[in-house]
């Protein structure tokens, strides 16, 4: 049976940067513009088509959202879609922000995008 893996921000920015995972985030395009995590490929909720995702080949797709409810959501669908291992990055991308890890965000005072330091 299909399995749902809940990752922690940690774990998925160790397998990130050692280029084992494809991390898919499935917020809206302007929370995606606005701030996101490098190396992340974009899927909106609302264009999710789990056919459309890569093959697992040596690669674990991730899936993540702003709070884990849409990433989740999604997972389910996948899941039912046959795609399997899965996994998904508990608590979003807050959760992501709240370890102090670094990010993309939008310098306000240019609209330019801007590394964000972890905190």
């Amino acid at each position: 049976m299909a399995q749902l893996e809940d990752w922690k921000p940690q774990k998925v920015k160790a397998a990130l940067d050692a280029q084992e995972i494809v991390l898919i985030d499935v917020r809206t395009p302007p929370e995606y513009i606005m701030e996101h995590i490098d190396g992340a490929l974009l899927m909106p909720m609302a264009f999710f088509r789990p056919e459309a995702l890569p093959t697992q080949d040596g690669k674990r797709i991730v899936l993540h959202c702003g709070s884990g409810a849409r990433s989740g959501k999604m997972a389910e669908i996948a899941l039912k879609a046959g795609l399997s291992p899965l996994a998904h990055m508990e608590g979003g991308f807050g959760a992501w922000k709240q370890a102090g890890l670094p990010y993309t965000g939008t310098d306000m005072a240019t609209g330019a995008p801007k590394e964000m330091k972890a905190n």
